[in-house]
């Protein structure tokens, strides 16, 4: 449930308030407006009978929470949610453009690319350093060793770098490189990683799992909050369907709809979400057109030679020109990019 205070509720009261709920056995959490403070209470209501929080001073209302997902909902948090990554926001009126290789091949790859990208207008650098692959003889990327060569570049570019975490035993070190985790869609419900990354400091992208409801989705990304981890950002990928002439469908209902359902921002992955690179432009536009925050696009200087993810990989000159796209749709709805 969430208990709103009143507008000009003093922090005394609202400290007293709090601490009652706190005494019940909840979780609280606060979220301040430019108003009103708006309490968030998680915890089993039963306890409640005979309780009249609406009766202590400072409150104007105690208001359920319908939704399964509690501290996600936008019930729980009606201002959307802004991210900060290495100084990038995510979620705010700006389109935040994430670009780079599928997976880090060489420090030369990596660096041009990121100079690419980030002149097309891109600004924040993603690359794979470990890649979960269908076959287990695909290649699986340089590890560690990827991770040295993100850092070097972002030392290079000033851009902050993302890249996927796929264990829990993984997370402290790829935190202390990267400036967001991507937990990718085989890892959506993987909930030991979920609760391991909950307690990094650091943004995570939660990419949906590619035969997960939203509700499912949203669900995983409340193991994050319910964790600590408030600074999270939701990816929708393409989800799996009977059609057969792309990789995965492109499911931009759901961008809309997680945006009304939760306060979290939305990006979206046109490349995974295609699997051809004659698509990406066009799902790119679609999807800041229904209201997602940012995109996160794979590019490289030869897609042909990529180790990982060709057929669905921008060149640079294609990446530039579909920057140029996006920026003009962005400004169609009242955003930048």
């Amino acid at each position: 449930m969430i208990v709103v205070m009143r507008a000009g509720a003093t922090e005394d009261q609202i400290a007293r308030v709090s601490q009652r709920l706190r005494d019940l056995g909840f979780g609280v959490h606060l979220s301040r407006g430019a108003e009103r403070t708006v309490i968030g209470a998680i915890g089993d209501k039963a306890v409640l009978t005979g309780v009249d929080l609406e009766a202590m001073q400072g409150v104007e209302r105690v208001v359920p929470i319908r939704q399964p997902f509690k501290l996600v909902s936008r019930e729980f948090r009606t201002e959307a949610t802004v991210v900060d990554v290495g100084g990038v926001l995510v979620g705010g009126p700006q389109i935040v453009v994430m670009a780079g290789p599928c997976s880090i091949e060489s420090y030369e790859q990596l660096l041009e690319t990121a100079r690419a990208v980030q002149a097309a207008g891109a600004r924040i650098l993603r690359g794979g350093a470990y890649k979960p692959r269908t076959s287990p003889y695909g290649f699986r990327g340089l590890g560690e060793e990827g991770l040295r060569l993100l850092a070097a570049v972002r030392q290079q570019t000033g851009m902050p770098v993302i890249t996927e975490v796929m264990r829990p035993d993984q997370v402290e070190l790829v935190a202390s490189y990267a400036d967001c985790l991507q937990i990718g869609t085989r890892n959506m419900q993987n909930f030991e990683l979920l609760r391991e990354a909950a307690q990094s400091t650091k943004p995570v992208m939660l990419k949906r799992g590619m035969s997960a409801l939203v509700q499912e989705w949203l669900m995983a990304a409340e193991y994050l909050l319910a964790g600590g981890n408030h600074q999270v950002i939701l990816c929708e990928r393409g989800i799996r369907t009977f059609e057969t002439g792309t990789r995965f469908t492109m499911d931009l209902n759901a961008v809309p709809l997680a945006k009304e359902l939760s306060h979290l921002p939305v990006v979206v992955d046109p490349s995974h979400g295609t699997g051809k690179a004659s698509l990406v432009a066009p799902l790119a536009r679609a999807g800041i057109a229904v209201g997602a925050d940012g995109l996160i696009v794979e590019a490289h200087p030869d897609p042909a030679e990529a180790l990982s993810d060709a057929a669905q990989t921008l060149s640079l000159e294609e990446f530039a020109a579909m920057m140029h796209q996006v920026r003009s749709i962005a400004e169609a709805v009242g955003r930048s990019a």
